[in-house]
């Protein structure tokens, strides 16, 4: 189920676009059971279940995850504050208007709305409501509801949030259990998707003027599961609620097994594999290969209490990597970071500290065909990139551009003389063993920010090159809190960060990661690109999905020649340890590691 599969899987998934660009052939006005970004949605009306779900599996049991760091507020839609795990998690607590599908790249199928409404152009859509659905504590969802969640979620929610709903340009409510939402001109087709995932909140239970302020109080919303117990920073608890509303939905049945899901959180990573080891955790999802094949050998690995799956996964992988912020001005310089990217020693790092386990991550959309990796630009590309001449390098163009590599030797003669050269041509010199600023006189220093022992290990050899050429550089390591914060306000110069990995219909997300400015979006390289507006532009509101691809292609030229980010690497599969009492189905579902289509044997 490789390269090949997935192009098979994206291919099937665009062949009828232009027949859908409505959602399922629906004309104006006529009530949908589901919507697809690209192409028709895969499941009729009143279908069963999601292939990816077992509607036999058995309900009971109990989950216990580990988590890194801690948590301050039970509130995960503003920025202050760190929110709990498991609240938002595939609906465990708060639910939107419609499920994403488990079986395809970007399809929706009714959940808290029992159907839509989107003319051909999609630019609104009308929602109508289940008239079953509940909040936990009995109060009907309602068309009121829905536009209290909008409105709070514009004005006062996540920068994403923010943008999203800015762009609903009218709403109004039709009836108690129906609303309509109007977009602005040149919104893109994605929209009705986006607030189709809008997460719906309480209007009864909140309110607008507080709705920033961070609480401990248990969150409410209309999911299976009740936040039932808060241990604040260390521990959160979510009980399935037997009364819960959606139980008997298609896009439920065989989902939300566990009586009791346990969030258990750790300041670092060393203490929650020993407590994964002596049985107070079920799960853990592992990153790191060496631990991986060599870290296992505890008795509860070895007599079968726990056991280890390498699940194969049809994502792109997770881009992770050393991030410039080019708001600070020695990393505006895209020359400066050219030279650095030359000076992380990939193979040596892999080999010495992984084994040579780990694969390079050589494209924002890595392990898919949406990578531009090895790929020449077509013709669609260059046209879009035409008006933006020197976003892109010539090598990255035409598909040659590949990281620096080295002989694994740890000896990186080579591209350190590389680096050098290239800091002397952007006006930096060599003054009694420091590099320095030639005009300012300013040495060429910089702090590392990182949140664990593992990241400082990895930055070692790195640190050790760059003092080789006379750059001094210190690594920070904080705690949890200190690292969310400061990366909440850019307060750093370089950062080991890993964004999520992207699905395989990337959208308006990509805004939060490479062009929106505001706190608290994911854009922490600063990325202030013309061009990359214009290729997320593109692919937002592309309609032939060759379109598509071509922008998503396009939009990863750009940032793989700005030199954003050292890329690191990526783990080949998801590796997947677990109490042998949890069973987990296979295959993965299209959308990655989906732990609420799990459940346990033992009760």
């Amino acid at each position: 189920m490789g390269q090949a599969f997935r192009l098979n899987v994206l291919r099937a998934a665009f062949a009828c676009w232009a027949l859908c660009v409505a959602g399922s052939g629906g004309v104006a006005g006529e009530p949908q059971h589901a919507i697809a970004r690209h192409g028709q949605p895969k499941h009729a009306a009143g279908f069963a279940h999601y292939e990816a779900a077992n509607p036999d599996a058995p309900k009971g049991g109990r989950l216990v995850q580990g988590i890194l760091g801690s948590f301050d507020s039970t509130n995960p839609f503003i920025i202050n504050g760190g929110p709990a795990d498991g609240v938002i998690a595939t609906g465990n607590v708060t639910e939107s208007l419609m499920s994403r599908s488990l079986d395809e790249p970007f399809t929706l199928y009714g959940l808290l709305a029992e159907s839509l409404e989107v003319p051909a152009d999609r630019s609104e859509v009308t929602f109508t409501l289940n008239p079953l659905a509940r909040f936990s504590d009995g109060h009907p969802v309602t068309a009121d509801d829905v536009l209290f969640s909008l409105n709070v979620l514009r004005d006062k929610g996540r920068p994403n949030h923010r943008f999203y709903y800015k762009k609903v340009g009218k709403a109004e409510r039709l009836g108690e259990r129906k609303v309509r939402f109007v977009f602005e001109s040149g919104s893109g087709t994605e929209l009705p998707l986006i607030l189709g995932l809008m997460p719906i909140l309480p209007a009864h239970l909140l309110k607008a003027d507080t709705f920033e302020q961070t609480s401990l109080e248990p969150f409410v919303g209309s999911g299976p599961y009740k936040m039932t117990h808060i241990d604040a920073g260390r521990a959160v608890t979510y009980t399935r609620d037997p009364n819960y509303w959606g139980r008997d939905l298609p896009v439920v049945r065989g989902r939300y097994n566990f009586d009791e899901l346990r969030f258990e959180y750790f300041r670092d990573d060393t203490a929650m594999f020993e407590t994964f080891k002596s049985g107070g955790l079920d799960v853990r999802l592992e990153d790191d290969p060496v631990k991986w094949f060599q870290g296992y050998d505890f008795p509860a690995a070895k007599d079968g209490r726990i056991v280890k799956a390498e699940l194969e996964t049809q994502q792109p992988a997770a881009m992770g990597g050393f991030v410039f912020n080019t708001r600070r001005p020695m990393f505006a310089d895209p020359q400066v970071r050219h030279a650095l990217v030359q000076m992380f020693d990939f193979e040596f790092a892999n080999k010495t500290l992984f084994n040579g386990l780990y694969k390079r991550t050589q494209s924002f959309f890595e392990r898919s065909m949406l990578s531009s990796f090895g790929r020449p630009a077509d013709g669609e590309e260059r046209r879009l990139l035409a008006p933006f001449a020197g976003s892109v390098s010539r090598e990255v163009m035409d598909g040659t551009a590949i990281l620096p590599q080295t002989d694994g030797s740890g000896r990186n003669r080579e591209n350190l003389g590389k680096a050098l050269e290239i800091l002397k041509a952007a006006g930096y010199q060599t003054v009694n063993g420091k590099l320095v600023e030639t005009k300012s006189g300013r040495p060429l220093t910089f702090e590392v920010l990182v949140s664990t022992a593992g990241q400082q290990r990895v930055l070692l050899g790195f640190k050790a090159d760059l003092e080789r050429i006379g750059i001094a550089t210190t690594i920070r390591q904080v705690d949890s809190a200190q690292f969310q914060a400061r990366l909440r306000t850019y307060d750093f110069d370089m950062v080991q960060y890993t964004w999520n990995a992207a699905s395989l219909s990337p959208g308006n997300e990509q805004t939060f990661r490479w062009s929106e400015k505001a706190d608290g979006s994911y854009n922490y390289a600063g990325v202030d690109s013309p061009a990359a507006n214009a290729m997320i532009k593109a692919m937002v509101e592309a309609v032939e999905p060759a379109a598509f691809v071509s922008a998503v292609r396009a939009l990863d030229r750009v940032l793989r020649s700005g030199d954003y980010v050292i890329a690191l690497y990526h783990v080949p599969r998801d590796w997947v340890a677990h109490a042998a009492r949890i069973h987990i189905p296979t295959p993965e579902p299209m959308t990655g590691l989906s732990v609420d289509t799990w459940w346990s044997v033992n009760k």
